[in-house]
């Protein structure tokens, strides 16, 4: 880092070696990446605030899959974009993606923007097939919808095959968001956005208006932990899958009702509840002791009331006490728990 310190310190695009780094990335994936085609942010959540000021006007439609990321609807709404969910098939045994509906609210709609988590779904952990990529696609050949990609759980498949080549999904109105917080730290507030070198040279530029840039001290421990070989995931994904599969476990003995499918990756297990409870059994939860995010703060219109959210991140002690204390909100709320929701304004198509 001394090396640094006789510049001025503003690196309004990120540091070089940062760039190369994250490119270097992109490229074992299998997509060539120059470090022209990064732009440094304070982390995934903040470029996605940054495309949406550069690209989309108050009152455009913008598609995202629901559920979805919450503080992507958020900066959607903020942005002044108009929702447009396409669900997720949620019946018993279902996965996947309704590719024909994305397609359809994309071109129907005349999107500026579609907000995608193809790689392990928040917070249903799900991956998209390749077969569904290559439709999705050919469906957007053509179209004006920027197609946007939050790709900060990419690298955190624990069950299957690793996840697909960054190349099966490419075209040139395709942007990738990436991010350390997910896969290193949370606290590591660095993130980058991967398109052709026009648009990131206009973001930089609207940028000055927003942010100058990200602490230069921040970029260089995220180029040591870029270029270790991969040291820092190797030990991680063996410890979340074992914290996956021990809270499914104990979710299985407490509240044998409910229905936790195994998520191929990610962070997080989507329950399937017995009874339109989550806001309510959430309220009761932090009363035990347990903060969680209920269902519907995950999609629009009060969905998802029979959903939970549960992250496996915590030592398997700490996931003992919290299924413990969510039985003990769940035999309160019991199946009549009234929910209290707050809706956001949505466009159906």
């Amino acid at each position: 880092w001394p090396a640094s310190l006789p510049g001025h310190g503003y690196e309004t695009e990120g540091l070089d070696a940062l760039r190369e780094a994250v490119a270097a990335g992109y490229r074992r994936r299998g997509l060539p990446t120059s470090p022209g085609q990064i732009l440094i942010t304070h982390g995934a959540h903040n470029g996605l605030v940054h495309l949406l000021r550069l690209t989309t006007r108050p009152g455009a439609p913008v598609v995202f899959d629901h559920p979805t990321y919450p503080q992507a609807i958020d900066a959607i709404l903020a942005a002044g974009g108009r929702a447009v969910p396409v669900a997720l098939p949620d019946g018993e045994g279902e996965e996947g993606w309704d590719v024909e509906g994305l397609v359809s609210a994309c071109r129907s709609s005349g999107a500026a923007m579609a907000y995608l988590v193809l790689d392990h779904n928040n917070p249903t952990g799900r991956m998209m097939r390749a077969s569904d990529r290559t439709r999705l696609l050919a469906g957007l050949k053509g179209s004006e919808t920027l197609l946007v990609l939050d790709e900060t759980l990419v690298e955190l498949t624990l069950s299957g095959p690793p996840a697909l080549s960054a190349s099966a999904v490419d075209a040139p109105r395709i942007v990738r968001l990436g991010s350390m917080s997910k896969s290193v730290w949370g606290g590591l507030r660095i993130g980058w956005i991967r398109a052709d070198r026009a648009l990131i040279q206009r973001l930089a530029q609207s940028r000055a208006s927003f942010d100058l840039g990200v602490p230069i001290l921040e970029q260089l421990a995220a180029v040591e932990l870029l270029n270790d070989g991969g040291k820092a995931l190797a030990g991680r994904r063996p410890l979340l899958r074992a914290r996956r599969d021990h809270l499914r476990a104990r979710l299985a003995e407490r509240l044998p009702e409910w229905v936790c499918p195994r998520p191929a990756g990610g962070l997080s297990l989507w329950a399937r509840l017995p009874a339109p409870i989550s806001s309510a059994l959430t309220i009761q939860a932090e009363v035990e002791g347990l903060r969680l995010a209920a269902g519907p703060r995950f999609g629009v219109d009060g969905a998802f009331e029979r959903r939970l959210r549960l992250p496996y991140t915590l030592p398997e002690a700490d996931l003992d006490e919290a299924v413990t204390r969510l039985a003990r909100a769940a035999k309160k709320v019991g199946r009549g728990g009234k929910a209290v929701t707050a809706t956001r304004p949505v466009a159906v198509y």
